[in-house]
């Protein structure tokens, strides 16, 4: 238990699924006694209506929601807005909303949704989080949520492993730029998690191997040193420390939040 997040705020985006990854950090903010604001697409209303009442219910914090669209700039600041007319103090800003559209080699790949990615991935961060830097005082932490991928090209997937590379250095220009402000921060880079996004890639891989998805994920979980697929949990405990202040002297780093696939820097 982080005793100094508690009663402290927290944004968190694409945290509506509470089989995702955004969840499990909101969960664990919310178990440290941080106030919530849940930022995700409002075609997911249902699902962020029912996060808030389990983070309220279950922790006794005050959860609420914003809309929030990363591939419109008129989104981005409508939500920002909302966000800032609730708080003059925001202690952290998690990014983990993104997406991977797509499956193919780089000269096959549609150049449309190449674009797309890239805008929501790295682009939208960058606004939302230029946005609301000014919230942002000595001691908030800003956590961006990369990937393994970041870090290792995922094969057939160069735009979600370009933006979440470019998504490490971001973090890196924050950390130089805004240290001196006393505002951190730093990237998780997850690899094998169990998310709704891996299933559908498990699925891609068997039907492309003519397989069963149980088959792909048995071998992903052979490439992974601790012997298991990560749960959003175990994304959301390391968030909880990067925001807290026992990561005090910690800034501009990447983890790896992968078991042991990948343990380069």
């Amino acid at each position: 238990m982080y005793q100094d997040l508690k009663g402290k705020l927290a944004v968190v985006t694409g945290a509506a699924l509470q089989t995702g990854i955004g969840f499990g950090i909101a969960e664990r903010l919310a178990e440290n006694g941080m106030d919530i604001i849940i930022a995700d697409l409002e075609s997911q209303k249902e699902h962020i209506e029912a996060s808030v009442r389990h983070l309220r219910a279950t922790y006794g914090v005050d959860a609420s929601s914003v809309f929030l669209d990363l591939s419109s700039e008129q989104s981005i600041q409508d939500a920002a807005a909302a966000i800032s007319a609730r708080t003059d103090c925001l202690h952290a800003l998690v990014n983990n909303a993104g997406v991977n559209m797509g499956a193919a080699k780089v000269g096959d790949y549609d150049p449309e949704n190449w674009k797309k990615v890239i805008s929501i991935n790295l682009i939208g961060q960058f606004l939302l989080t230029r946005l609301l830097l000014p919230r942002m005082k000595g001691g908030s932490a800003i956590v961006n949520v990369a990937s393994r991928a970041g870090k290792r090209p995922l094969p057939t997937c160069s735009a979600y492993s370009v933006s979440k590379a470019g998504l490490i250095m971001f973090t890196r220009c924050l950390a130089v730029e805004y240290g001196a402000a006393g505002i951190r921060a730093n990237a998780l880079c997850p690899g094998q998690i169990l998310t709704e996004m891996n299933k559908r890639r498990y699925a891609r891989e068997a039907a492309q191997e003519n397989c069963t998805p149980e088959e792909t994920m048995k071998r992903a979980i052979a490439t992974v040193p601790l012997g298991r697929i990560g749960l959003p949990a175990d994304v959301g405990s390391v968030a909880a420390f990067l925001v807290s202040d026992a990561s005090g002297y910690m800034t501009g780093q990447a983890l790896n939040v992968t078991g042991g696939q990948i343990t380069e820097l």
